[in-house]
């Protein structure tokens, strides 16, 4: 594919999907697969591009006080260290199996986001395992046992597939922290920029980059990245859920025909 039309891609991804705080590298990887890179050069080069596209949205949300940043330094330094774990031991899968896992996040990624997410707040003082914060205006609570092992799950498999776990990050601070919507979108676009730079460190020690290419689309994406997070200060991101589970769910089975087809 051309470099050009494959970097214009990357930018129209950036824009849709940083306005929901998902990150997009789920499609930053199929569309590089897609491309013609491996999976392993292309679930590294799809974390450079997500890294740079985060840091640009996280200008946006946090100018506009829509990050969270007591929660991004509670459980972002976990999911970013699960990620470059994750992102290392992705070495020892083939590119095959690692498509398969690609798929499969694609597809709890979109049932997720079928699902209404409803904001909740239950408030329990003093109890085992509850963490209560407030911070900007805002008090919500992290249930740790919950909400711990969910968080290194999911950085740990996003880095070794190349993926944001925005998708999975969102609802988790809204179900089981009680973050405002608006919020948790600003929050799991700097969380995932955290994780995408730690998974990508993990994939680049193993040689899988190509420096060139990626710089182009980083660039590409970073313009999305700002112009995506300035628009989501302006639109509800509920009213784009159901378009993104439908692309999700797509992504994920294009991804495993294209698996079935290379084999």
């Amino acid at each position: 594919m051309n470099l050009l039309i494959l970097a214009l891609i990357i930018f129209c991804i950036a824009i849709l999907m940083t306005m929901t705080g998902r990150g997009g590298g789920n499609f930053y990887v199929l569309a590089l697969v897609l491309s013609g890179l491996s999976m392993h050069q292309s679930a590294s080069t799809g974390q450079f591009i997500l890294f740079v596209s985060s840091i640009s949205a996280t200008l946006i949300y946090g100018r506009s006080r829509k990050v969270e940043w007591k929660l991004v330094l509670i459980l972002g330094p976990i999911t970013a260290l699960a990620a470059f774990f994750g992102g290392f031991v992705a070495k020892y899968f083939s590119g095959e199996i690692l498509k398969y896992i690609f798929s499969f996040f694609l597809l709890i990624a979109s049932l997720l986001m079928l699902r209404p997410v409803k904001e909740r707040k239950v408030f329990a003082k003093n109890k085992f395992g509850i963490l209560n914060l407030s911070s900007n205006g805002n008090e919500y609570q992290i249930n740790v046992t919950l909400a711990l092992p969910l968080i290194v799950a999911t950085g740990f498999g996003a880095g070794m597939v190349g993926v944001s776990g925005g998708s999975f990050l969102v609802p988790l601070m809204v179900l089981a922290c009680g973050v405002p919507m608006d919020l948790a979108v600003g929050t799991s676009t700097t969380m995932v920029a955290g994780t995408a730079l730690m998974g990508f460190i993990g994939h680049m020690v193993t040689g899988d980059f190509i420096p060139t290419t990626a710089i182009v689309l980083a660039v590409s994406a970073s313009i999305g990245g700002i112009i995506g997070g300035s628009f989501a200060l302006k639109t509800k991101p509920k009213k784009l859920k159901y378009l993104f589970a439908i692309t999700t769910l797509i992504a994920s089975i294009v991804m495993v025909v294209n698996a079935i087809i290379s084999k």
